[in-house]
């Protein structure tokens, strides 16, 4: 039998100490009535033994008396926040229901313990907590911002008692989770003591050492670090005070991890840090007058002491986006020792330490994201009070366009609200969209066609046998999903087009019946087809009979045939080639190269296939068409599987033999820095470049990346080969490839 849970000496200690500190701090808010009923509650959870130690061996109620605490010092929380902690693990331990809260207690602790039971079960999908979709997947379930509040606290109590846990493996998670997902979460709502609290303690179990070693040295300095500050601030003050500018000047050593970061972006010892604390001087200033003052404040200062102007950061001129303002200089103050001096006024200074909500006081104005918006609304709120109605307008609508969902590896992707099963599918692999027939939604079985929520976990469902259709289009969502439905409808058409002429071709054969594409094409014209794509599927379907066809191609045929005995046929010599056509255009005449095809066979006609443009020099193979012409292909074009997979009767060995004058229209994709000069010098390559004419150049900019396409005309391959080495040198150019 489990050995019953006991609390020791100490704890109950602890636990009446913080009891009677709750008490205190919460006046009425807290009754008599709220008291006996939690405490009802824990006995009776004690008497069942429905109470363990967690994985560190913390006791759980002592803890949630310690958040409750938190909540009440740090945030400034009251009643609902304080009873849904203490009664969460209640309702946890399914000793109490929802239900039976709302009715005992209320219909706000009812809803945070709700938000606080849906982020427990969020956790329990095990994600990447240093997401950034995580984060805001978190947000998104707590509707309720005190739920995150509430789990802010927690951590950092948390973080406060598991120095001594044997639990390595479950003290290194933690740790993590704090300092990826709680300490950036803090520092959006403007809690920044606890935003350091918890990097410093990060810090403390995933970098021991690093940690041990800067504390050590900040408490050897401490002293000598005293009298420097005061040595410092004295005669600023005396002088501030000579102006008349009202003031109070504090020193302010740097957080142990902020330390930690500068050492390693420095890659430097602790010895090498100069600004481990920074003077911050306050001015008491009318909002009229504040700027100037920051300003002879900043003369004052650099009269006295050596400025470094690399050093000088102007937000007060232009705040940052958050409604930061200071004025921050580093100076050589006395023993040669560099200083940073922060200058702001009590305003600023409010603005500063309170973040976004005290600048939406003040200005009147919103941030630059919708995260920043609904989060001065809820800063807001909680100052004016813990209400529910107040509460109740800020709900989470932040992130009513966009959906959070996982793969059932744990994987959290982000979709526009409203995407299906068949979005998720796409965003996969274009070939898991193609085949899918339907998915999984938390091991529901359910239609390609249901709409994804937050926090689902999805899987899809594939048949082999699935193509993709046109209304598909209409039921996803996403951009990237209509793009690779659009390319897979498109690669569908030519692959049933091939197909379908290949069933033809047959079929024509059979019957000794010569297929000229011209009359089939006005046959399908007449069968009301607009689009020749829709009839090739159609008969790959079996929708239309293909001996209906045959027949009616005759009929076809036969009827014009009267009207094309006496007309005109125009000579292929007489046919005049178009310049920027070369890659289409059929090759003729001695001065086009010569090739070879099958078994020694000359002045074949032959065209050069668009899918991958071959030029002289080029390892190629000819592939007969329906029409009984040659293509030329590359070895490695990306058709040329396929192409031998279903008709590799239809393939012909193919090669170079004599080189004419033809010049080749070939397509180089160039990606490198947007830096200063750059496409001038690939071009100027280009132009001193023999028998290389430039076509045209297409280029897009975007983040400091430059990408685009060059279209040349060149000789062949030896001549290609030149260019790209010469181009690849360039600096700045990342990649050159021939599409």
């Amino acid at each position: 039998m489990e050995e019953k849970f006991k609390f020791t000496d100490e704890e109950r200690t602890t636990l009446l100490e913080i009891a009677e500190q709750l008490k205190s701090l919460m006046g009425d808010e807290y009754t008599e009535e709220d008291a006996v009923k939690v405490r009802a509650q824990i006995e009776s959870e004690l008497q069942e033994n429905k109470i363990n130690r967690d994985v560190f061996g913390l006791n759980p109620i002592l803890m949630s008396f310690r958040t409750a605490l938190l909540e009440l010092e740090e945030i400034g929380m009251k009643r609902d926040c304080v009873l849904s902690i203490l009664l969460y693990n209640s309702v946890a331990n399914e000793s109490l229901t929802i239900e039976q809260v709302e009715k005992e207690y209320g219909a706000s602790i009812a809803h945070i313990i709700r938000g606080l039971v849906r982020i427990h079960e969020l956790y329990r999908k095990s994600p990447v907590i240093e997401s950034e979709n995580f984060r805001n997947l978190l947000l998104s379930f707590a509707e309720d911002m005190r739920v995150v509040l509430i789990m802010i606290s927690e951590r950092v109590v948390l973080m406060r008692h598991i120095r001594d846990t044997e639990n390595n493996e479950a003290q290194q998670k933690v740790a993590e989770e704090a300092s990826y997902l709680y300490a950036p979460l803090a520092h959006k709502l403007g809690l920044y003591k606890l935003k350091s609290e918890l990097e410093d303690l990060s810090l403390k179990y995933l970098e021991h050492d690093a940690y041990y070693m800067i504390k050590e040295k900040l408490n050897e300095t401490k002293r000598s670090r005293d009298a420097y500050i005061e040595k410092f601030i004295k005669p600023i003050a005396e002088k501030l005070d000579a102006m008349g500018i009202k003031s109070h000047i504090k020193g302010r050593t740097k957080s142990i991890h902020s330390i930690w970061q500068k050492m390693k972006k420095q890659q430097c010892g602790f010895e090498g840090i100069y600004d481990l604390f920074a003077i911050r001087i306050i001015i008491d200033s009318p909002l009229s007058e504040e700027k100037m003052q920051c300003w002879q404040t900043y003369s004052l200062i650099t009269d006295m002491y050596q400025p470094n102007p690399k050093r000088l950061r102007d937000w007060l001129s232009v705040p940052k986006s958050n409604g930061y303002e200071s004025l921050h200089i580093t100076v050589l103050g006395p023993e040669q020792k560099w200083v940073e001096v922060q200058i702001r006024t009590e305003r600023m200074d409010e603005i500063a330490e309170k973040g976004l909500a005290a600048h939406w006081r003040y200005k009147g104005i919103k941030g630059d994201s919708g995260i920043d918006d609904w989060l001065n609304n809820i800063r807001a709120a909680l100052e004016a009070g813990d209400s529910l109605q107040l509460m109740d307008q800020f709900k989470m609508d932040l992130y009513e366009d966009e959906v959070f969902v996982f793969t059932p590896k744990g994987d959290l992707l982000k979709f526009p609200k409203g995407s299906t099963v068949l979005d998720f599918a796409y965003h996969i692999h274009s070939g898991v969209g193609n085949k899918c027939v339907g998915g999984k939604i938390n091991g529901r079985n359910v239609s390609f066609r249901e709409v994804l929520h937050s926090g689902d976990t999805i899987e899809i469902l594939t048949q082999n046998n699935q193509t993709p259709k046109q209304e598909w289009l209409n039921i996803v969502q996403s951009s990237r999903a209509k793009s690779k439905i659009r390319l897979a409808l498109k690669e569908l058409k030519v692959k049933d087009g091939v197909f379908a002429k290949e069933m033809l071709e047959r079929k024509f054969k059979n019957r000794k019946i010569e297929l000229e594409e011209s009359v089939l094409y006005h046959l399908i014209s007449k069968m009301g087809f607009k689009e020749t794509s829709d009839f090739y599927r159609q008969l790959v379907d079996e929708k239309i009979d293909i001996n209906d066809v045959v027949d009616g191609y005759i009929a076809e045929k036969e009827h014009g045939a009267n009207q094309k005995m006496g007309a005109a046929i125009r000579s292929a010599e007489e046919f005049v080639l178009d310049k920027d056509n070369n890659a289409n255009s059929f090759r003729t005449k001695s001065s086009d190269d010569e090739l070879v095809i099958d078994r020694n066979l000359k002045g074949v006609d032959y065209s050069l296939a668009q899918c991958c443009h071959p030029i002289y020099g080029d390892q190629i193979f000819g592939f007969v068409t329906v029409n009984g012409g040659i293509k030329i292909h590359c070895q490695d074009c990306p058709n040329a599987p396929e192409l031998r997979k279903r008709f590799g009767y239809r393939i012909v060995k193919a090669r170079w033999s004599g080189k004419g004058t033809s010049q080749y229209n070939i397509t180089l994709r160039v990606v490198g820095n947007d830096d200063l000069g750059i496409v001038n010098n690939i071009t100027s390559i280009i132009s001193k470049e023999q028998k290389i004419v430039m076509k045209s150049i297409n280029i897009d900019s975007h983040d400091g990346l430059f990408s685009g396409n060059l279209n040349v005309l060149i000789d062949d391959t030896s001549k290609l080969d030149a260019l790209l080495k010469k181009l690849r040198t360039v600096k700045g150019v990342k990649s050159v490839t021939r599409l």
